[in-house]
């Protein structure tokens, strides 16, 4: 019950790493507002979350100023204050950098950059007066970049700049803010897999077995990350800020 009477927003709540959140911090005691833009898919994640903690779906749309301080203010309402946000929500899809459409960079600047602005002035609204955690997640392709992602790259490089910036600027309020590098399996990594062709997939999965050292594939988001963020939002962790915490068994590793 390490997270019994937190109050937590999570974002990207309908599938993926930010379902798997949602299910471990209210199995673990919390009170989760679970905010996607897909209705219908968030409903249904967060019936099948079991207490003694509760998710409550609210539909968000991170991009767009007017639905996030809708949302949080539904939040504040149903959980009667905040105490951490997950940032979770983003979207990751691929095409060579020359035939990048200016359509397609607008949406990924707009979801994964814009999103975390507005997602986490949104949050500080209700932290500033307590404190509180936030965690955002980057990847490691703000760091390398990754070939045929180059829209993604850079909207989580700027993941990783606003992430040091408002990590002082918030430090005297008590609120910490990290990012979080994933290297987990997802259904958004699906959907990566399914645009290569076998010849590329096999590569790929191939070059995987080489740069993870454990295991060789991508973590499990129930086993390898939730845990991880579980501890990140309580108070042991309130003694870090501005920093990168790479769950990825050990494709990022300082060198």
């Amino acid at each position: 019950m390490i997270l019994q009477g937190q109050r937590i927003v999570v974002t990207g709540s309908a599938s993926g790493m930010g379902a798997a959140v949602v299910r471990d911090f209210a199995a673990h005691g919390a009170q989760v507002v679970a905010m996607d833009v897909n209705e219908a898919a968030n409903v249904a994640a967060a019936a099948t979350v079991q207490g003694p903690g509760k998710a409550y779906p609210v539909t968000c749309d991170v991009s767009a100023e007017a639905s996030v301080q809708a949302a949080f203010a539904t939040a504040n309402r149903l959980l009667g204050g905040l105490d951490s946000l997950v940032h979770a929500a983003g979207i990751s899809p691929s095409s060579p950098a020359e035939k990048t459409s200016t359509e397609l960079w607008d949406r990924v600047i707009d979801i994964n950059a814009r999103g975390t602005f507005l997602t986490n002035v949104a949050a500080f609204d209700y932290l500033k007066d307590a404190g509180g955690r936030i965690l955002n997640f980057a990847s490691a392709a703000g760091v390398n970049g990754y070939p045929g992602k180059a829209a993604y790259s850079a909207s989580k490089g700027a993941v990783l700049g606003w992430l040091r910036a408002v990590a002082v600027e918030w430090a005297p309020y008590r609120i910490t803010v990290n990012a979080i590098l994933p290297g987990i399996w997802t259904p958004m990594y699906e959907k990566t897999r399914s645009e290569m062709s076998p010849e590329q997939l096999r590569a790929h999965d191939a070059l995987m077995a080489t740069l993870i050292p454990l295991g060789g594939k991508l973590g499990d988001p129930d086993r390898d990350l939730a845990p991880v963020l579980r501890f990140l939002v309580t108070e042991d962790a309130r003694f870090m800020t501005g920093q990168t915490f790479a769950i990825d068994g050990g494709l990022l590793m300082v060198r």
